[in-house]
């Protein structure tokens, strides 16, 4: 028996509150979310049952970029429906000018595993992946915990 029903939300505090505001107000849209608050110090968007919110940080953290490795998030994954979308995520980046650390390229987790990484402004790692079926809750799949980060 499930428990829950997915992730309700996830919340980004940033130090680049103003640029981030502009990349994800012009990424996810693009991903399907809708803005339904956008405040002096934090805005939010939900879709797909999914919501990210964005809020500034404190004010001694300021000048404080991300550093993926340390306590606390590694990145965020957001799930598409295609290989196609990863793609078209991959072109929307490009326009944006946005850092592409890789990809979309296949990778080694599971059968199919298609993925693009990129930073926000802060230096967030975000993912956007299409894995086909049921992934790794396929029988004919196995996990592979790769030291890939």
């Amino acid at each position: 028996m499930s428990i829950i029903n997915g992730m309700a939300h996830v919340a980004l505090s940033v130090s680049k509150f103003e640029e981030s505001k502009k990349f994800y107000k012009s990424l996810l849209p693009f991903l399907g979310l809708k803005l339904v608050f956008d405040g002096k110090d934090s805005f939010y968007h939900v879709g797909s049952r999914t919501a990210l919110m964005i809020q500034k940080c404190k004010k001694k953290h300021d000048n404080d970029k991300f550093i993926q490795g340390t306590v606390g998030l590694h990145h965020l994954c957001f799930r598409a429906r295609s290989k196609e979308a990863v793609d078209s995520i991959a072109k929307k980046l490009s326009e944006m000018k946005a850092y592409i650390d890789r990809g979309p390229i296949e990778g080694p987790w599971v059968n199919g595993y298609y993925y693009i990484v990129f930073e926000d402004p802060n230096g967030i790692r975000l993912e956007v992946n299409f894995v086909p079926g049921s992934g790794v809750l396929d029988s004919k799949n196995t996990f592979n915990p790769s030291d890939y980060s």
